[in-house]
C-alpha cells in the first residue's frame, strides 16, 4: 500500500474532524443526552411518588368511608335512642293524661251522683207531704214545717 497525498490529507481532515467534533458538537450532545436521563429519571420518580400517593389516598379514603359508616350507624342508633325515648314520654304523658281525664270524669260523675241524689230527695220528700197530706186529710204547709222537711231529707 502505498501512502500518498490524498490519504495523508484525508487522515489529517479525519483528525481535524474528530478535534472538532469533540470540541463542538460532542459536549452539546451530551448535556442533551444527560438532560433527557434527568428529565427521565425525575418522571419516573414523579411516577413512584404517584403511586405512593395513590396507594396512601386510597387507604385515607377506605379509612374515612369506614369512619363515615361508623358514624352514620351511630347517629341511626342514636335517633332510634331518641325515638323509643319520645315513644316513651307520649306513652307516660298519655298514661298521665288518661289518669288526669279519667279523675276529673271520675268527679263529674260524683257530682251528678249527688245531683241526682238531691233532686230525688227534694222528690221524695213532695211524694211524703202530698201522702202525709191525704194521710192526715189536709194540707200541710212546707214553709211551716222546714225544719221536719230538711231533718226528713237528710235522712233519705
Amino acid at each position: 500500500m502505498n501512502i500518498n497525498a490524498t490519504l495523508l490529507g484525508q487522515t489529517i481532515m479525519f483528525a481535524m474532524f474528530v478535534w472538532f467534533s469533540m470540541k463542538f458538537v460532542w459536549p452539546p450532545i451530551m448535556a442533551a443526552l444527560e438532560e433527557r436521563k434527568k428529565q427521565i429519571a425525575d418522571g419516573l420518580a414523579a411516577a413512584e411518588r404517584g403511586k405512593h400517593d395513590l396507594e396512601l389516598a386510597a387507604h385515607r379514603s377506605a379509612d374515612l368511608i369506614r369512619e363515615a359508616k361508623e358514624k352514620a350507624a351511630e347517629i341511626i342508633a342514636q335517633s332510634d335512642k331518641r325515638g323509643s325515648e319520645l315513644i316513651e314520654a307520649a306513652k307516660i304523658q298519655a298514661h298521665a293524661e288518661s289518669e288526669r281525664i279519667v279523675t276529673a270524669a271520675k268527679a263529674e260523675i260524683d257530682q251528678e251522683v249527688f245531683r241526682a241524689k238531691e233532686q230525688l230527695r227534694m222528690q221524695v220528700s213532695a211524694v211524703a207531704l202530698a201522702g202525709a197530706g191525704k194521710i192526715l186529710g189536709r194540707e200541710i204547709d212546707a214553709k211551716s214545717h222546714n225544719d221536719l222537711l230538711e231533718k226528713l231529707v237528710a235522712e233519705i
